[in-house]
């Protein structure tokens, strides 16, 4: 049994990592700012499926990783194996209109949490990065040795983290490995994603937005995917200084996106069209050969079959969830 902090654990891609830790028996400390970044009840309840399954193995401290001396004293006091560092300042778009807040949480907070797990000792550091590191597509899929161009603040500040992660494998030996996810998506996701603005609008007899010509492709990555992309790093050493992708391996445009949430959500409605969003990429695309050398990764949830799955949870959990994915939907997210 190893014990993970697991950054950022209260919001939607760390608390699954939480919960995936804890269902294999290991203990697990979640530290998260709870910043109102969207509706905190999402967290809160995600939160709550943590201590479900962990019991007494599982703890939430709120807390920002910008804090030197509460990182310290987590790391000093709870005996850290791994660290699942999720906590980020997400959105492309809120990182144009806002530079300076992802600048400061995805650049200055893991500097502050590397600096700790060199002091303190950690069997691994495993970073959280995204495919906005790409940016402008020379060829596709992307590979990890693809040319890392962002477009955005926040693919700049992943980059940033990823060479910061190099680093300090290399001068510091904290063993590190960064994993560029492609959009991920399942229950309990962001509210103002594309896949929940869409089924929200089925299920309401109204027509899903689409941004842009409908044409741009995505690599959709189911989260239970990314979470054992995550926890293979447990026991393997394999990885350790690279950085890999974690995708679907297929793609889907938008437009056909949109055509399937229909057709899954069985509305008569057809989809509407409005301008392109500023920063987002035309299309992704993971080349995961990488993970499957280093980490065993096969992805086991196509992109049809995952959506089949968001709308049945949606449905069932629509009570709470949909007030808070109307509160979202002046600014979707693809």
């Amino acid at each position: 049994m190893a014990r993970a902090l697991v950054t950022g654990g209260a919001g939607f891609v760390g608390s699954h990592v939480a919960r995936g830790l804890l269902e294999r028996g290991h203990e697990v400390v979640v530290l998260d700012a709870m910043d109102p970044y969207y509706d905190l009840r999402i967290k809160e309840r995600n939160l709550e499926r943590c201590r479900e399954v962990g019991g007494d193995r599982f703890e939430f401290v709120e807390g920002s990783i910008t804090d030197a001396d509460l990182v310290a004293d987590l790391f000093s006091t709870r005996d850290v194996d791994f660290v699942f560092h999720q906590a980020a300042q997400a959105g492309v778009r809120t990182s144009v209109e806002n530079p300076m807040k992802p600048h400061e949480i995805n650049t200055t907070g893991l500097v502050t949490l590397l600096l700790a797990a060199e002091e303190y000792g950690v069997r691994r550091f495993v970073n959280a990065s995204s495919s906005s590191v790409y940016g402008e597509v020379e060829y596709l899929p992307y590979d990890e040795e693809h040319p890392t161009t962002p477009q955005s603040p926040y693919g700049v500040t992943k980059l940033a983290a990823e060479h910061y992660c190099r680093v300090w494998e290399t001068i510091y030996d904290v063993p590190t490995v960064s994993l560029r996810y492609f959009t991920v998506y399942g229950p309990r996701m962001r509210p103002n994603m594309a896949i929940t603005n869409f089924t929200s609008r089925c299920l309401d007899g109204k027509p899903p937005v689409i941004y842009g010509d409908g044409r741009q492709t995505r690599d959709f990555t189911y989260v239970d995917d990314v979470v054992e992309a995550n926890l293979a790093l447990l026991e393997t050493a394999a990885a350790d200084g690279e950085v890999v992708n974690v995708g679907s391996t297929g793609t889907i445009t938008i437009e056909e996106l949109a055509d399937h949430v229909v057709a899954e959500t069985g509305a008569d409605v057809t989809p509407v069209y409005e301008d392109a969003r500023q920063a987002d990429a035309r299309h992704t695309h993971a080349d995961v050969s990488k993970a499957r050398d280093l980490l065993d990764y096969e992805p086991t949830t196509g992109i049809r079959e995952g959506v089949a799955r968001f709308v049945d949870w949606y449905r069932a959990n629509r009570d709470w969830y949909e007030p808070l994915v109307m509160e979202s939907r002046t600014s979707p997210i693809a």
